[in-house]
């Protein structure tokens, strides 16, 4: 299972937007999954939240640090100051880290769902719906200048990303 080998890497990155937030895993990481509860929806502003545990002291944050917003008494959700991504769940057993977040999310299917109940009802066919096919719409994408950070380490990048 050449997935679950690459899973095994000892050395992942990723980080925020802007890129003020970057941080280097050390270590495997755990068990990625989908959270569909109120919390979670409202932290990623979508229909669940897809997280990965990380080692307990594998985090190495590169440039700043996550800002945390305590969402329950146990809970705390941090995020980029600066640009807004979510990046984190901090909870009483460990640390998660938004599969979003990650350079290289290849291989980090999530292999369950919590809160299974608190689904919104329509999520199991959004990947039924049509596909977007107008050509036109896919061109003028590929003309967009993306200001976010790329998905790799960057020898310099300014603290508050690219700006025009």
């Amino acid at each position: 299972m050449a997935a679950e080998g690459k899973a095994m890497t000892t050395v992942r990155t990723g980080g925020c937007q802007c890129g003020a937030v970057r941080f280097r895993i050390h270590g495997a990481l755990g068990r990625p999954s989908i959270c569909h509860c109120r919390m979670c929806q409202k932290q990623f502003g979508s229909f669940f939240g897809a997280l990965v545990t990380v080692p307990r002291d594998g985090v190495e944050w590169t440039h700043e640090e996550p800002s945390y917003f305590q969402s329950s008494v146990n809970i705390a959700r941090g995020f980029c100051a600066r640009c807004g991504t979510p990046l984190t769940y901090r909870q009483p057993g460990g640390l998660e880290i938004a599969i979003g977040a990650f350079d290289d999310r290849s291989d980090l299917a999530p292999q369950i769902q919590v809160n299974y109940a608190a689904r919104l009802p329509w999520v199991e066919t959004i990947f039924d719906q049509p596909v977007h096919q107008d050509p036109d719409y896919y061109n003028r994408q590929e003309a967009i200048i993306s200001f976010q950070h790329p998905d790799h380490e960057t020898a310099d990048w300014p603290t508050k990303g690219l700006q025009l």
